[in-house]
């Protein structure tokens, strides 16, 4: 009798297996699973009863073997959906984004509208990005390139006013368009600002020394501007998609971010030098580019104000499942709550691990990253064939977010790892492409040849397609893992530590580079000053200390990468 029951067991489990399938129900259940006569799951003390009793068990009829086999595929069938209910734990491997054609037509108008706003958000960041070139194209020093780079801290310091853009709103108007509208109208207006006092900051009218300064603190209003705004954002990113297809989020990030970035970057510095445009864009000479950095600054100072009247129209949604009743509201929150809830996070084992050792791997890429440019342009590259490797580089850019944010959900900080040491690798190879720049000039005109810049176009793109995995992965992970409760504040912390884990070391060694640098200096003498003749660059000795950093950090963090990614989504979740 205990074999029959056993195997009609056997016969409904299979049944059910079927069942549960055709729900698409992603949830295993093996044919050996033993069953009680209720059709729950059994425990070792059910078994060890069955057996006590089994020798005074009575046979079954064959309509009560069916019987059963019915409670027992309804009782597995109700558990299976027990198991997807929002209370039960959910690991990463759960969540599996749709592609652009499978999810909703409303994720689908999320999309689009996250990535135009990223794309806002480039345009501060490129303008930022591209003065250091023209900084240097000015023999400006190294001190004061140093002092310009504190304009992209505000995206490292972010973290400070993070919980008063999440907890400070209007509920009429909108939780995230609250702070989105006025700060793009601030935008607009400091960019129309700035555009006034350019070309007297940068010592070209009236002619003059530049004035790093005055110049920083204008450019940092911007990227202050710009970083609350990506508080907003992403913290709407949140709620404007569906939890299935908060992924997708990243890939808004990037591609919108390399899209602005590649207009106020690449585009600008084109357009900016007078040599390229007389070369590709003019038939008579001139001493200027085309546009100006102040005539870009008023243009999308222009570009911002329009576009926010519109944003006034548009109804913010939420969509994302998170908001359902089983778990907490958080829209009430004060300032101090959320500070609270902040510190909170803050304190969370698994979030101080995984910060702790992401800042150690990022600080090894700050030579390569924050130095190799600049060094290029002081061998005599010009800048804006610098720029131009952008206009190659940039399809990659936006094609590839786009991929991988599609199949980076289940093991994001796998795909970290993978990409962190062939570009520890590249690092090297750029110091070594700086060292033989100077062989490649041409003596008759210092013009540099077609297969110089073949060499460092391959280079180049070699290091964006790994920082871009690098940066897709971990931006998906951070909105995996980013408790919806807390809103943008969770995933702003995240963002921020990690933004300031790459900025921090690259100003910290713009301010050391010329100290550590070996040096040959002659004795001063009434004719003539002292010269000093560079035996060894500092930026060699920091590409060779980084690479070395970065190879240790690597090797001792896999393991971990790997034990964080298998923790449920309930051990990130404040309480």
């Amino acid at each position: 009798t205990r074999q029959r029951r056993v195997a009609g067991n056997s016969r409904s489990s299979s049944r059910q297996q079927q069942r549960v399938e055709g729900l698409s129900l992603d949830i295993e259940i093996p044919s050996q699973v033993p069953l009680n006569t209720s059709g729950d799951l059994t425990d070792d003390n059910d078994i060890e009863e069955a057996d006590n009793s089994s020798g005074s068990t009575t046979s079954t009829s064959p309509e009560a073997e069916e019987a059963e086999a019915a409670s027992s595929t309804a009782q597995l069938l109700k558990k299976a959906r027990q198991a997807r209910s929002p209370a039960a734990p959910l690991a990463l491997g759960d969540l599996s984004a749709q592609s652009l054609g499978e999810m909703s037509s409303q994720d689908r108008r999320s999309v689009l509208l996250l990535t135009f706003l990223y794309v806002l958000q480039g345009i501060p960041l490129g303008l930022a990005g591209s003065v250091p070139y023209i900084l240097t194209a000015r023999k400006v020093s190294y001190t004061a390139q140093g002092t310009f780079s504190f304009v992209f801290w505000p995206f490292s310091l972010k973290l400070l006013w993070a919980p008063l853009v999440d907890s400070i709103y209007s509920a009429r108007f909108g939780r995230r368009k609250s702070w989105l509208i006025p700060v793009q109208f601030g935008l607009a207006a400091a960019m129309t600002t700035l555009a006034s006092y350019t070309d007297w900051l940068l010592g070209e009218n009236p002619p003059g020394p530049v004035r790093v300064l005055p110049l920083a603190a204008g450019f940092f209003s911007l990227t202050f501007l710009a970083a609350t705004q990506d508080i907003a954002v992403d913290g709407w990113a949140l709620t404007m998609l569906s939890r299935r297809n908060v992924a997708w989020a990243s890939g808004c990030n990037s591609v919108g971010q390399t899209a602005g970035y590649f207009i106020a970057y690449v585009l600008f510095l084109a357009l900016e030098s007078a040599d390229f445009c007389n070369t590709w864009l003019r038939s008579r000479p001139e001493p200027v580019g085309l546009v100006s950095l102040s005539g870009f600054l008023r243009f999308w100072g222009l570009v911002f104000l329009g576009t926010t009247f519109c944003l006034l129209f548009r109804r913010e949604e939420s969509t994302s499942s998170s908001n359902s009743s089983s778990e907490v509201d958080n829209d009430n929150l004060g300032v101090r709550e959320t500070y609270a809830i902040l510190a909170k996070v803050m304190r969370l084992r698994p979030v101080l691990l995984y910060l702790f050792c992401l800042c150690l791997l990022k600080s090894a890429f700050a030579a390569a990253d924050g130095m190799t440019g600049l060094k290029l342009i002081e061998a005599g590259v010009p800048k804006e064939r610098l720029a131009l490797l952008g206009v190659v580089v940039t399809p990659f850019q936006l094609v590839l977010p786009v991929l991988l944010s599609r199949h980076v959900g289940n093991r994001p900080l796998s795909l970290y790892t993978k990409s962190a040491l062939p570009r520890l690798l590249l690092g090297l190879l750029f110091a070594g492409l700086v060292w033989i720049t100077p062989r490649f000039k041409s003596a008759h005109d210092a013009s540099y040849p077609w297969h110089y810049f073949l060499l460092v176009t391959v280079a180049y793109l070699a290091h964006q397609v790994f920082m871009y995995a690098m940066f897709v992965s971990q931006m998906a992970f951070h909105a995996k893992v980013s408790d919806p409760n807390v809103g943008g504040t969770y995933m702003t912390l995240l963002n921020t530590v990690t933004n300031l884990a790459g900025s921090a070391p690259v100003t910290f060694l713009l301010f050391v580079v010329d100290y550590i640098s070996i040096k040959s200096c002659s004795t001063p003498s009434l004719e003539s000053e002292s010269s000093c003749i560079t035996l060894v660059d500092g930026y060699y000795i920091q590409s060779g200390l980084c690479f070395i950093l970065g190879i240790v950090v690597l090797l001792r963090i896999r393991a971990t990468f790997r034990r964080l990614e298998s923790l449920p989504l309930e051990h990130w979740k404040v309480t």
